[in-house]
């Protein structure tokens, strides 16, 4: 796009375990007109014990190729630089295996999500802040190494706030320590809605989402309420009547201040607004591509900040 917007993407899904219809996915998302799809490797059983799966990575690039479109990889949900410090050295495998894997397949953004800690002393999480810091470094290093950007996304703390995520802010000030030019942010605007809900700062969302912006070269885009799904309730459907938790709506269907977001953040030249759409809505799969685009064509970024 004229204004430094890479494109528009959907995350595909994994339906057939033996991946037979995966091919058939990709088709049904590239006649969507999208110009990204986001491969979800979490769920594609190519990592195995922290190892490729050879044999499954070229199912999946036969899938792909050929394909007018980018690709971005989601990587394992698991990965969590914020453990006890001595599983650190198996969520790297995990990551560094799966960064491998994104090579591979010609990505450019792999997402990982930033970490979660149980909820302790000031002393115990200013240690697990540190061990994300130097984990995630080397992190970067390795996709450095692959050409790739390490994308830390945004989290709540479970919908009872039974763990610590970081604020949009927060994860801005680690990132601006960490320093490293293939660390960056894939901001997930309904997470950090949900996470600034139950701490009671949703007044902040805007501010806190233009703080994170600069580092945003990814984007998860999708609608909710920012409620916290606390009550029990029988069916998805109910959720959606409650507006209760991360319901993974196509644009609009929420309460998300999208106007503001534009007017207020400047992401990085080629950023990338992909789609995570719950499956259950995928009959309004085109519904959410276009409003998706029309949010793309209007943000703003560093290239198209600069010329004017």
């Amino acid at each position: 796009m004229e204004n430094g917007v890479a494109g528009t993407g959907l995350s595909a899904r994994k339906r057939q375990d033996d991946l037979s219809d995966f091919a058939a996915e990709l088709d049904l998302i590239e006649a969507l007109g999208v110009e990204s799809i986001e491969l979800p490797i979490f769920d594609l059983d190519v990592i195995v014990g922290g190892k490729i799966r050879r044999p499954r990575l070229e199912e999946i690039k036969r899938a792909c190729a050929g394909r007018p479109v980018a690709f971005s990889v989601h990587g394992p949900l698991a990965i969590n630089f914020m453990d006890e410090a001595w599983r650190l050295p198996r969520h790297l495998d995990v990551l560094s295996a799966s960064l491998e894997v994104a090579a591979e397949l010609g990505a450019r953004h792999y997402v990982v999500h930033s970490g979660l800690a149980r909820h302790q002393s000031g002393d115990g999480l200013k240690a697990a802040y540190h061990r994300q810091r130097e984990w995630l470094a080397r992190g970067g290093d390795i996709a450095r190494q692959n050409g790739l950007y390490l994308c830390v996304e945004t989290m709540f703390g479970g919908y009872d706030g039974s763990v610590h995520a970081s604020s949009p802010r927060r994860l801005a000030d680690e990132l601006a320590a960490i320093a490293h030019p293939n660390v960056a942010a894939t901001i997930d605007f309904s997470h950090a809605y949900i996470n600034l809900d139950f701490a009671g700062a949703r007044q902040n969302f805007v501010a806190e989402i233009k703080a994170l912006a600069p580092y945003g070269r990814h984007l998860h885009v999708h609608d909710s309420f920012g409620r916290q799904d606390d009550i029990w309730m029988f069916t998805i459907g109910e959720r959606l009547a409650y507006g209760h938790g991360d319901l993974h709506l196509p644009v609009g269907w929420g309460d998300l201040p999208w106007e503001e977001i534009l007017a207020e953040c400047v992401f990085p030249e080629g950023v990338v607004f992909n789609i995570e759409l719950q499956q259950r809505y995928w009959y309004a799969a085109q519904e959410a591509v276009d409003a998706t685009r029309a949010l793309a064509a209007r943000a703003r970024t560093t290239a198209h900040a600069a010329a004017a």
